[in-house]
């Protein structure tokens, strides 16, 4: 495992172009994924308001986007992606209402506590300047094979 750029990032998961809101991963293993993201800062981001504020509530996307990659990596590069679906979230905590680029760069954990060949749960968190901004945790439902 050695660390993934965000080019890297773009050709293994669906998110595309300004929706793809991370810029690395810094680590994984069979269980986890550590991520890095300035990109939620940037002007294109697809998920602000009309008014220009991106809400805390983004975070649970930047968060998914880090388990879609985890998902990824972990099925191996000759496996064919399989669309994923959150269908749950649990526990969530906004620990912020708004972000700018005042945070800095956020550093997303996800954990996978339980998953198989339909789904996987997910526990995750995100902090800046080593403050916990949003945490919680994810299911995440794999699209049926017929």
């Amino acid at each position: 495992m050695s660390a993934l750029d965000r080019n890297a990032i773009l050709g293994l998961i669906p998110h595309a172009g300004a929706m793809c809101l991370l810029d690395g991963a810094r680590s994984w293993d069979e269980t986890m994924i550590s991520c890095v993201s300035s990109r939620y800062a940037q002007p294109d981001n697809p998920l602000r308001r009309a008014n220009g504020v991106l809400g805390a509530a983004c975070l649970i996307e930047i968060a998914s986007q880090a388990m879609a990659l985890h998902g990824r990596l972990c099925a191996g590069g000759n496996t064919p992606p399989r669309p994923g679906f959150l269908v749950s979230l649990r526990g969530v905590m906004l620990h912020t209402a708004t972000l700018d680029a005042s945070h800095g760069a956020l550093a997303i954990t996800a954990r996978q506590t339980l998953g198989d060949v339909r789904g996987a749960s997910y526990e995750f968190n995100i902090t800046a300047k080593a403050k916990v901004l949003a945490e919680g945790r994810a299911m995440v439902l794999f699209e049926a094979v017929i």
